[in-house]
């Protein structure tokens, strides 16, 4: 749920939280229009910081903004899924195992907190739990200390998760859960330990069958294999 009006700079970056939360959370779901004056007035703002807002929100993917007063949610995309987790499959290895490399007391200790607050996502999970997956790998991906690599993963996350829903709606078994549990907990150790071999093939495995990579198979494609050495 976003925090009340006061506590942000701007109406714009209010209007735009609550916007992104909506449509992350699924209560605006991809292809939905959204008139702008009648969001206006159910956020209790002016038109003028709704469109800035709506502007940031379709820099993200997140929306469509034709030439007339409505805006839309974007569809979901096989070829966007498909992207989505190929990057991912490169990036976050590397991410990993730049942070086993050069974690420091404070990065150990971020993680170690950001992973207690982490259980495998069930269906229809709420904003809050999405949130907390998304601290986890922030966490992980600070401890690499490399800012470039940290900047692209985080976009990355904010167009994945509306995907991670649409691969939720296939029911997980325990087992499923169970063993991204598992992957957590082994991200943690082996970054902890300075493994950074570990860290990369665990995260790989991660990525293979997470969430997305159930999305983009539900979309009909399959990304092309990354080679282990990139």
């Amino acid at each position: 749920m976003a925090e009340p009006a006061e506590l942000y700079a701007t109406k714009s970056d209010y209007a735009y939280m609550v916007l992104r939360e909506k449509i992350l959370s699924g209560e605006f779901e991809p292809g939905a229009v959204l008139n702008q004056a009648t969001l206006a007035r159910t956020i209790g703002i002016s038109t003028t910081p709704l469109r800035e807002a709506l502007r940031r929100l379709k820099s993200e993917g997140l929306v469509d903004l034709g030439a007339h007063k409505d805006a839309k949610v974007t569809e979901l995309s096989g070829e966007e899924a498909r992207d989505l987790l190929e990057m991912r499959r490169s990036l976050d290895p590397l991410a990993v195992a730049l942070a086993a490399e050069r974690r420091t007391r404070t990065d150990i200790q971020n993680i170690r907190e950001a992973v207690r607050g982490v259980e495998p996502l069930r269906s229809n999970p709420g904003y809050v739990d999405l949130i907390a997956h998304r601290r986890f790998h922030v966490a992980l991906y600070t401890a690499s200390h490399n800012e470039l690599l940290i900047q692209t993963l985080d976009s990355l996350w904010d167009k994945a998760d509306r995907y991670r829903r649409l691969g939720l709606q296939v029911e997980r078994s325990q087992e499923e859960r169970d063993q991204k549990h598992a992957e957590h907990l082994g991200l943690v150790d082996a970054i902890v330990a300075g493994d950074a071999e570990a860290a990369s093939t665990i995260m790989l495995q991660h990525i293979d069958t997470s969430l997305g990579a159930k999305a983009a198979s539900r979309l009909g494609v399959s990304p092309a294999a990354t080679p282990r050495g990139v």
